[in-house]
């Protein structure tokens, strides 16, 4: 009885989500969720990761570039993957990905006004979060990690609910397959 009592409410935060990510229509207002501290930027703190997702490498640079399956894409310091969402609106200010969908998709946070980069020739800015941190933009556009990345190279988030995909270094969504990580 305990087993699919937990595997039903397993299913339950699943679906709840999956429906958070997939079937936003747009933005959403009111929801003051913090994203997770995200296992997949590598961060040393568990209770808040706002500058350790987005630390600088030795070189300096925030964002850089590195070649995937999927062509050209963009990565942190750490070398780990960043994704658009194709329900966020342009230059809007805002992230459509909210509460249960922050979950699965850790933004990309920094302490500095202009992140650093490194081969990236798209716009570079930041946009407020609902608790008050600095979320990475490119060309308008939020940055996010994929919960199931786990190492450098990774690429498990292309194409999600054909609504998550990698970023270019000129800022343009990969909409190309990915077999693998780098």
């Amino acid at each position: 009885m305990k087993k699919q009592l937990s595997l039903g409410f397993s299913a339950l935060v699943l679906a709840a989500a999956l429906a958070g990510c997939g079937n936003s229509s747009g933005t959403s207002a009111g929801s003051s969720a913090a994203p997770p501290a995200s296992s997949s930027s590598g961060s040393s703190s568990s209770s808040d990761s706002s500058s350790s997702s987005a630390a600088p490498s030795s070189s300096g640079a925030e964002l850089k570039v590195a070649s995937s399956s999927a062509g050209q894409i963009l990565v942190d310091s750490k070398g780990m993957s960043l994704y658009f969402f194709t329900k966020d609106v342009k230059d809007s200010g805002k992230s459509a990905c909210t509460g249960a969908c922050l979950a699965l998709w850790p933004v990309l946070t920094t302490t500095s006004a202009t992140p650093a980069v490194d081969g990236v020739t798209g716009t570079v800015g930041t946009i407020a979060t609902p608790d008050g941190k600095k979320q990475v933009t490119l060309n308008g556009m939020p940055l996010y990690y994929y919960s199931k990345d786990k190492a450098p190279g990774d690429v498990l988030g292309q194409g999600v609910g054909s609504v998550w995909y990698l970023v270019s270094p000129s800022g343009e969504m990969v909409k190309g397959s990915a077999t693998s990580g780098y």
